[in-house]
């Protein structure tokens, strides 16, 4: 059975993640309470809820003028102009390889699940997949990877390629 600390953590980066729609955070949020605290009553996945977006509220009202989710918006403007799309917080692989497979002009794409989106809420470290047209991954060397990194770099974000996936130094402070 989850601690409640673990659970009120993870309702909080749900929601400072901003991925999902209301009804589907609500549905998510009260799955995930029922299952690992049976026994706390009814009404408590709203009241976490309703606790997460005080505290997001709270916190973003001392945020810069531009946080690093204006950053990481910029970057993904930009590649999705160059023809990279961006998928955020999906599901798994497949969502990126079905994106992919649906589009004949695209020149990649880069992904990242919403626990990556957690981590970098948590972490400041957002770690994104770049896979080309073709779902080959980005390796060191390919032409792709440096265009990407060189968008992070436009918009003020360090970036480098590490294990597979690229990694950006980032903060998802995501305005509620």
């Amino acid at each position: 059975m989850a601690r409640v600390e673990d659970t009120r953590t993870w309702i909080s980066d749900v929601v400072r993640s901003g991925l999902w729609a209301d009804d589907e955070l609500s549905r998510q949020v009260s799955e995930a309470v029922a299952a690992d605290h049976p026994t706390l009553p009814a009404g408590t996945a709203e009241a976490w809820i309703a606790d997460a977006r005080a505290a997001w509220h709270e916190q973003a009202s001392g945020w810069p003028a531009v946080t690093d989710h204006d950053r990481l918006t910029e970057a993904f403007a930009a590649l999705e102009g160059a023809g990279v799309a961006v998928l955020q917080g999906c599901a798994d692989h497949w969502e990126a390889r079905d994106l992919l497979n649906s589009a004949d002009d695209l020149r990649g794409i880069v992904w990242f699940t919403a626990p990556d989106v957690w981590h970098a809420i948590d972490e400041g470290m957002l770690e994104v997949n770049l896979w080309h047209a073709d779902t080959a991954n980005a390796a060191p060397g390919d032409p792709l990877l440096d265009e990407v990194i060189a968008a992070f770099a436009a918009a003020g974000l360090e970036a480098h390629f590490d294990e597979g996936r690229i990694e950006v130094a980032a903060y998802w402070q995501r305005r509620p």
